[in-house]
């Protein structure tokens, strides 16, 4: 019987589970995961109000209540938990799905300002994730910046605009709740350093922001018409094309009054985050002219955006992990086909999945095909991973080792109480 490790239960982990019980009739899978609540990004990194998203936690649960599958949560692979040696130990195969842990970096002046954070520390605030700090993120603040186009970037901006009680019905943690309800926060302007037809964010999500009550979405006609494909949107990509037609129609609608205003910006590069008064004052962004090959290139010309709040969302990165080769570049585990390769030579019994594999792209969905390519992988290799010796149940020998997994009837505990906390409320 060939036992596998899957450490991570987030989309990519609980797919390569899936594709192995369902590929192989006589595999047993234990998901590990370092907290001990399951999902991953489902669970912390979707927004509270995109219910039909989160409710995906449906299927994965179905993966992690199948009768050859286990989640262990609680259990830190690494530095400070378990070695990474001692996990090869227990297990045929350790598939590695720990997507990407870190953001990156902007790597200008100002950037390490009070009121300058992250766009996954605030996202991590108002979901209620383990690690997330609470440090007045709203305090005092009047006028936001957020950095990037992206769909977090838009997930951040309507949760800084969005109204309270439609907020209440989800499960959003009440510390949250009470910080956006005194929020004085009214305007936010979110920043692209390319132009419209290259941002990354779904049509969906950008019309959600002109969904929002008592709130005006402008864009500047002057910024948009910097990007040629924005005069002529023929040649664009069909996603990219209805984003282009939304933008134009905010351009040619004139603002309500609203309370709220969100304005979005294009062709604007960051290039330091002003102090004031030892906190976030302003950011200072050089204006870019598209340079011919897809990019941007500095005009020389500065604007400064008063903002006592900035957060920052330019993308995700993977970390290295403990006992595997990491390629520094593109933040990523080497591998062919899912096999981790060291120097070019492939890791007997180590794999990858998910964005620690391929980089942080795609959509939820885009890990189902991936983990299959792996499990694939792992499967051929499965005469030879055999062989090895392991013990008949991994967590007997983790239980006397001192680790203690959080198993599935402890998480069942914890979303039961956090139920009971949202009915309460409700």
């Amino acid at each position: 019987m060939l036992r596998v490790a899957v450490v991570g239960s987030g989309p990519s982990g609980c797919y390569t589970a899936q594709s192995l019980v369902q590929l192989d009739p006589e595999v047993c899978v234990d998901v590990l995961d370092r907290l001990p609540c399951p999902y991953g990004l489902v669970r912390y990194g979707v927004a509270p109000d995109h219910e039909k998203i989160k409710s995906l936690q449906g299927n994965l649960r179905a993966v992690l209540e199948h009768d050859r599958v286990r989640f262990l949560g609680g259990v830190q692979v690494g530095p400070g938990g378990m070695p990474a040696e001692r996990l090869r130990e227990l297990y045929h195969a350790v598939v590695y799905c720990v997507g990407a842990a870190t953001d990156r970096r902007l790597g200008i002046p100002g950037e390490e300002l009070p009121g300058s954070w992250s766009a996954t520390e605030f996202v991590s605030w108002y979901s209620a994730h383990p690690d997330a700090v609470d440090d007045g993120f709203v305090l005092g603040a009047r006028s936001a910046v957020v950095i990037g186009v992206g769909n977090v970037a838009v997930d951040v901006t309507r949760m800084l605009a969005r109204a309270v009680p439609d907020l209440s019905p989800t499960d959003m943690p009440q510390a949250a709740l009470t910080a956006l309800g005194a929020s004085r926060v009214t305007d936010i302007q979110m920043v692209g350093r390319r132009g419209p037809s290259q941002a990354r964010f779904t049509t969906k999500e950008l019309r959600e922001l002109g969904a929002l009550p008592d709130t005006d979405v402008t864009v500047d006609p002057a910024e948009l018409s910097l990007d040629p494909a924005y005069t002529d949107p023929s040649g664009l990509p069909a996603a990219q094309r209805r984003n282009v037609e939304v933008l134009r129609g905010w351009a040619d609608t004139q603002p309500r009054g609203a309370h709220r205003r969100i304005r979005l910006r294009f062709f604007l590069r960051p290039v330091e985050v002003l102090p004031e008064d030892g906190h976030v004052g302003a950011v200072r962004f050089e204006r870019t002219a598209p340079d011919g090959h897809g990019g941007v290139t500095g005009t020389g010309q500065y604007e400064d955006i008063a903002a006592q709040l900035v957060l920052r969302s330019v993308g995700y990165r993977g970390v290295p992990l403990e006992g595997l080769p990491f390629d520094a570049a593109t933040g990523t585990v080497p591998h062919l086909a899912g096999r981790v390769l060291d120097e070019g030579a492939v890791v007997p019994g180590a794999y990858v999945a998910g964005w620690i594999k391929r980089g942080p792209t795609g959509v939820i969905g885009t890990n189902r095909p991936d983990a299959k390519e792996t499990v694939t992988s792992l499967l051929e290799d499965a005469p030879l991973l055999e062989h090895r010796q392991v013990p008949t149940d991994p967590l007997a020998a983790m239980r006397a080792d001192g680790i203690n997994p959080v198993e599935w009837t402890g998480w069942q505990a914890i979303e039961r109480a956090e139920a009971d906390l949202v009915d309460c409320r409700g």
